[in-house]
C-alpha cells in the first residue's frame, strides 16, 4: 500500500481529499487508479503534476514504487 498526499489543486481535484491509501506498482498505475477513483478532473491534474516519492522527485512514471512509500502529488504552481 502507498500513501498518497494531495496538495493545492490536486487536493481540490480529488474532491477535497488530503490523503488516502492506494495499491499501485508504478506512477502510471497510480495515475490510472486515482483517475478511476476521482474522475477526469484529477486525471488532468495528474498529467501535469510532479511527484515526490518518499520526499524525492520521481520523473520516471514506469519506475517501481517501494512498498509503503508516500507519494506527494504536486500540481503546477503559478507565480514565483
Amino acid at each position: 500500500m502507498l500513501t498518497v498526499r494531495y496538495f493545492a489543486g490536486a487536493r481540490a481535484a480529488a474532491n477535497g481529499t488530503s490523503s488516502e491509501t492506494v495499491e499501485a506498482a508504478t506512477l502510471d498505475d497510480l495515475t490510472r487508479v486515482l483517475s478511476e477513483r476521482h474522475g477526469e478532473r484529477l486525471s488532468m491534474v495528474m498529467k501535469a503534476a510532479s511527484f515526490l516519492v518518499d520526499g524525492l522527485t520521481c520523473h520516471d512514471r514506469a519506475a517501481r514504487l517501494p512498498a509503503g512509500a508516500t507519494v506527494d502529488v504536486l500540481p503546477p504552481f503559478a507565480g514565483g
